[in-house]
């Protein structure tokens, strides 16, 4: 018997329509979610990781921090938790698709007579997903032990929006990351080198004024601290218009810039 050879998969995609196209981004985000029932793991360290991050901030260095009343620093370092925390989750995505493209799993979807984009969008969506409900539960347990909302449910979900678009941008990054290694545990060594130099230089955990003068004038440009002062203003105390507004001019030009090479190199990929 001689075998067969399958026609290219990739000119049935062409002809899927935009309504197809959601639908399938939204079967294949889908798909990705219920991947937690079968992986539990996956959630506790969505619900567990936060909340001892939380509990760590509070309980070891808040004291220090706030000169003996944890819940002060609490207050403070909360949304610059909730913002570390969003960054890190971003590593999801990266981690996610590099084990779909090295098991086969990627191109088994491709072949499939579907958008050539919902694979990818798929993921990034099902992961923003998770990412909201790990700042509901970094919030949620912020709150139990005395985080205070100063503002109102406006400001809370208008909080939520903005993590959300950044996690958003970030994701393309991790994508690219994702993409290039050549696997998983490189994504989050990667991840875990940029982002956690990024948060610790912010204003995520302490007001930048007390950092030497070199590191205050990188801190006053860092994304995180934008993301973390537009989270505390929001949510807490502070200004929220210029910095809300900084971390969406860097939420764009951090999508304009990674997007286009995330999506190069997965072509060149897969």
């Amino acid at each position: 018997m001689t075998a067969a050879t399958l026609p290219a998969p990739s000119t049935l995609s062409r002809r899927v329509s935009p309504l197809a196209t959601v639908r399938h981004t939204m079967t294949l985000a889908w798909r990705t979610l219920v991947q937690i029932k079968h992986n539990p793991m996956e959630l506790l360290d969505l619900s567990v990781q936060p909340i001892m991050f939380v509990l760590l901030f509070t309980y070891v260095f808040g004291g220090q921090m706030a000169g003996g009343h944890p819940t002060q620093y609490l207050q403070y370092a909360l949304p610059g938790i909730i913002a570390q925390n969003a960054l890190f989750a971003t590593l999801n995505t990266g981690v996610g698709l590099n084990t779909d493209i090295t098991k086969g799993v990627f191109d088994r979807l491709r072949a499939l007579p579907i958008s050539r984009m919902s694979p990818l969008a798929g993921r990034i969506l099902a992961d923003t997903v998770k990412q909201a409900w790990s700042m509901g539960i970094l919030l949620a347990m912020g709150i139990l032990i005395g985080f205070r909302v100063k503002t109102d449910a406006a400001g809370v979900v208008g909080a939520l929006l903005v993590l959300v678009v950044m996690s958003f941008a970030v994701s393309w990054v991790s994508v690219l990351i994702g993409v290039l290694v050549s696997e998983p545990d490189k994504v989050q060594i990667f991840g875990f080198t940029t982002i956690f130099p990024l948060s610790f230089s912010s204003s995520a955990f302490v007001n930048v004024h007390t950092m030497p003068g070199w590191m205050q004038a990188w801190a006053k440009v860092n994304p995180v601290s934008f993301l973390a002062d537009a989270t505390r203003g929001l949510i807490s105390t502070g200004p929220v218009a210029t910095p809300v507004a900084k971390t969406l001019i860097s939420a764009v030009v951090i999508a304009v810039v990674f997007a286009p090479l995330a999506v190069r190199a997965l072509r060149r990929r897969v």
